[in-house]
């Protein structure tokens, strides 16, 4: 688990560095930490509140939501644009481009704060 916390580490300050000439960096930053830290206090075995993982879980999953059936994302991306490949460039042209990536990155995140919840060190029950 600590190899794949690292890594995480590494991968999200990365995504949030990136954001810095994004529509909404103030936004995305944060997100993009939030994870980041949970999987240093993972690291290094620091007592982390369940509660921390919960509320992250609640507001990245809700938004994930959210991107998933707005009018630009990832519904109207697979019904209308026949899932066109939204990587082919890094400037998003068309705006379900940008809507996918975000869902696919708050995927990630909540992909990865369930594994450190279900199978790292068990959160603290304060």
């Amino acid at each position: 688990m600590k190899f794949f916390n690292i890594f995480f580490i590494l991968v999200f300050i990365l995504f949030a560095a990136v954001q810095y000439n994004d529509p909404d960096p103030y936004l995305w930053m944060p997100i993009y930490l939030y994870p980041a830290v949970l999987c240093y206090l993972a690291v290094k075995q620091k007592p982390v509140n369940k509660m921390a993982y919960w509320v992250g879980f609640l507001i990245f999953g809700v938004y994930a939501m959210y991107k998933f059936f707005d009018a630009n994302g990832i519904l109207d991306w697979i019904k209308y644009h026949n899932a066109t490949s939204i990587a082919a460039t890094m400037k998003a042209e068309q705006p379900w481009v940008e809507e996918s990536r975000e869902f696919f990155g708050l995927v990630i995140i909540l992909a990865v704060m369930a594994i450190n919840y279900f199978k790292g060190k068990k959160p603290n029950l304060a």
